[in-house]
C-alpha cells in the first residue's frame, strides 16, 4: 500500500480502541450519568434520557411478548419521531435487524423491501400507513404497530404502538451479542441501479464510526465539556431511516450526549424558528438545507450564528455556497464523505489545521484509502490523479443481504471498492470527482457533472442545479443543465452557456439548459440525477412513439 500521506498532519490519533459492545451498551454507559437532561425534543414535548431509556426497555419487553428474537428483521417506516427512537434502541437491545425503510416508499417499493428483508415485524406512523396497507395482503407480516402522529385513519387490524407500551413494563432480557458479528441495521441503498440492496451493518460498524466521529470532534468536544456536561442541543433534521442521519445525529447526538430535537420533515422557516429557540452548537445538514438557509432573507434574524460546527455530507458541497453560509453565520463547515456500506463516515475535513474546501478532507482513524485505476481496481494511481476511491477500516458492512455476487464484487480482500472517483493530493486530502456510473463520454472526452455543477453553482443567479449526460447520435453523449434560478431572478440560456464558457474547456459545455422551479431530490435532500435521467427517457420513449405515427 502506498503512503498515508494524510498521517503528515494528522489531526487526531491514528489509532483508536473499539469497544466490543452493542449499540444499546453504548448508548447506557454514554448516558447513564445524565438522566435529567433532555435526550429528545418533539413538537415542544421534552423527553429526558431517563424517560427515553425507560421507553425504550418497555418496547424492548414488548416486543419480546410480540416474539420479536434475535436477529429477526424489524421494519421501521418512521419520520424522525420519538417513537423510532425508542424502537430502534429497543431491537439493538433484543438482537433483532431495524430494516431501514424511506416513509416516502410507494406500495411496490414497501412490497420489495419487506419481502427482500423477510420482516415479520412492521412499524410504521398513522400518516404513511396507507402504502403499506396497499400491498398488506401479499405480505407474511405477523405483527403490525403503528404510532398515531396525524390522527390519520388507518385501514386493517393494528396494535397502536401507545397502548402496547402501557402494557409492559421496562424489565425484559437483553440479549448475547456478538458485536462484530450480529448485524444491527439493513439499511437499503437507494437502488439508483436496479433492484435496492440491504447493506449489513453490525454492532461495531455501528459502535465505530460513532467512536471515529468524536474522536474527530475530540477537542472542541473537550472544550464545550471542561465544566462538565451540560444541556446541549442538536437539530436532528437528516431522517434517521438514511446512515447519516442515523450515525451523525441519532448515535452521536445522543451519546454526546446532546438533546435531539426531532424535526419529521423539513421546512425553512419551522427549521430557522427551532434553530432561534435551542441555539445548536452542532448542526449536521446536506448542501440543500445550508443553500436554503444562505438563501433566506431573514435568516440572521434567527440566531444562526450560535452554530458553531456544520457538518456536510450525502452529497457534494458546492465551494460557493460553503463561503457563503460561512460568511453568513461565522460556523465552521466541515465537509465530508461517506457511503451506506462504511456506517457511512470515512472521511472529513479536519477542526484544526488546513481545511480545503472542495476537499472531504483526510480519511477518519484506522480508516485506510488507496485510488486505484477504474477499469481493474488493482494498480495504485499516483497522487494528483484520478481513479476509484476503495476503503478498509472497522465501520466497512458485513456485505450485502443475500447478495453473494455483489457483495464479492464490492468488498475485495477487505477492501470496499466504493464506485467513487477520487483524486488525493500530495498532503493526503481527498477530492471527490464523481460517480464512476456518472461519467459521460461525450466526443471522446470524459467529463465528471460534479465539475460542471460547480461552476453552474458560482453562477450568481442560480441556486441550484445539477448536470447529467444524455444519449447523442454524434458525441455518444451531451451534457444537459437542470438551473433553478434565485428569488426573483430572471436568465437565459445562453447567460448560462457563455458563463460556462468562461470557467471551463468547451467540451464540458452543457449543450442544453433547461430552468426549473425545483429538483427532484431524495428525502435527505440530495438532488436525484437518476429522476431527471427517468425524466428523459420517457420524452425520448414518447417522441419515438409520436415520430413512429408520423
Amino acid at each position: 500500500m502506498g503512503e498515508r500521506l494524510w498521517l503528515k498532519n494528522y489531526p487526531v490519533r491514528w489509532h483508536l480502541e473499539y469497544p466490543d459492545i452493542s449499540l444499546y451498551d453504548y448508548l447506557k454507559e454514554h448516558t447513564a450519568d445524565y438522566p435529567d437532561l433532555v435526550a429528545l425534543v418533539f413538537f415542544g414535548n421534552e423527553i429526558t434520557f431517563k424517560e427515553m431509556h425507560d421507553k425504550i426497555d418497555r418496547m424492548a419487553a414488548a416486543m419480546t411478548g410480540l416474539g420479536v428474537k434475535k436477529g429477526d428483521r424489524v421494519a421501521l417506516m418512521m419520520p424522525n419521531c420519538p417513537q423510532y427512537v425508542y424502537t430502534y434502541y429497543a431491537c439493538m437491545k433484543l438482537g433483532a435487524v431495524v430494516v431501514q425503510m424511506n416513509p416516502l416508499y410507494t406500495p411496490t417499493e414497501v412490497e420489495f423491501i419487506i419481502r427482500d428483508s423477510g420482516a415479520k415485524i412492521f412499524f410504521a406512523v398513522d400518516a404513511v400507513f396507507g402504502s403499506f396497507h396497499a400491498v398488506r395482503d401479499k405480505l407474511a407480516v405477523e405483527k403490525v404497530i403503528v404510532a398515531r402522529m396525524l390522527w390519520t385513519p388507518v385501514e386493517g387490524e393494528v396494535i397502536w404502538f401507545e397502548d402496547l407500551l402501557e402494557q409492559y413494563g421496562p424489565g425484559s432480557v437483553k440479549a448475547e451479542i456478538n458485536a462484530k458479528e450480529d448485524v444491527a441495521v439493513f439499511q437499503y441503498t437507494g437502488g439508483t441501479t436496479g433492484f435496492p440492496k440491504a447493506v449489513m451493518l453490525t454492532h461495531s460498524n455501528l459502535v465505530s464510526n460513532v467512536v471515529q466521529v468524536k474522536e474527530w470532534l475530540g477537542e472542541w468536544l473537550e472544550q464545550r465539556h471542561k465544566d462538565g456536561v451540560k444541556q446541549e442541543y442538536g437539530i436532528g433534521i437528516l431522517p434517521f431511516f438514511h446512515s447519516y442521519g442515523m450515525t451523525c445525529v441519532m448515535n452521536v447526538g445522543l451519546t454526546l450526549p446532546s438533546g435531539q430535537v426531532l424535526i419529521p420533515r423539513f421546512d425553512i422557516d419551522a427549521l430557522l424558528a427551532l434553530i432561534k429557540q435551542y441555539k445548536p452548537s452542532l448542526f449536521p445538514a446536506v448542501p440543500t438545507i445550508y443553500t436554503a438557509i444562505t438563501n433566506h432573507p431573514e435568516a440572521d434574524q434567527y440566531g444562526i450564528d450560535s452554530v458553531e460546527i456544520c457538518n456536510s455530507g450525502a452529497a457534494p458541497m458546492p465551494v460557493d455556497v460553503m463561503a457563503r453560509f460561512e460568511e453568513r453565520t461565522g460556523s465552521k463547515m466541515l465537509e465530508g464523505y461517506g457511503l451506506s456500506e462504511a456506517s457511512p463516515v470515512t472521511h472529513a475535513n479536519p477542526m484544526k489545521g488546513i481545511r480545503k474546501p472542495g476537499s472531504v478532507g483526510f480519511p477518519y482513524p484506522d480508516t485506510d484509502c488507496r485510488v486505484v485505476d477504474i477499469e481493474t481496481g488493482t494498480l495504485e494511481i499516483p497522487v494528483g490523479q484520478e481513479g476509484e476511491l476503495i476503503i478498509k477500516g472497522p465501520q466497512v458492512m458485513k456485505g450485502y443481504w443475500n447478495r453473494p455476487e455483489e457483495t464479492a464484487q464490492t468488498l475485495r480482500d477487505g477492501w470496499l471498492f466504493t464506485g467513487d472517483i477520487v483524486k488525493m493530493d500530495e498532503d493526503g486530502y481527498f477530492y471527490i470527482v464523481d460517480r464512476k456510473k456518472d461519467m459521460v463520454i461525450t466526443g471522446g472526452y470524459n467529463v465528471y457533472p460534479r465539475e460542471v455543477d460547480e461552476v453552474l453553482f458560482e453562477h450568481p443567479k442560480i441556486a441550484e442545479a445539477v448536470t447529467a449526460g444524455l444519449p447523442d447520435n454524434y458525441y455518444g453523449e451531451v451534457l444537459k443543465a437542470y438551473v433553478v434560478l434565485k428569488e426573483g431572478e430572471t436568465c437565459t440560456e445562453k447567460e448560462v452557456l457563455d458563463f460556462c464558457t468562461q470557467k471551463m474547456a468547451k467540451y464540458k459545455v452543457p449543450r442544453q439548459v433547461e430552468f426549473r422551479a425545483e429538483l427532484p431530490k431524495s428525502a435527505i435532500g440530495k438532488i436525484l440525477r437518476r429522476v431527471l435521467l427517468e425524466e428523459e427517457k420517457q420524452k425520448m420513449t414518447q417522441k419515438e412513439k409520436s415520430d413512429d405515427i408520423a
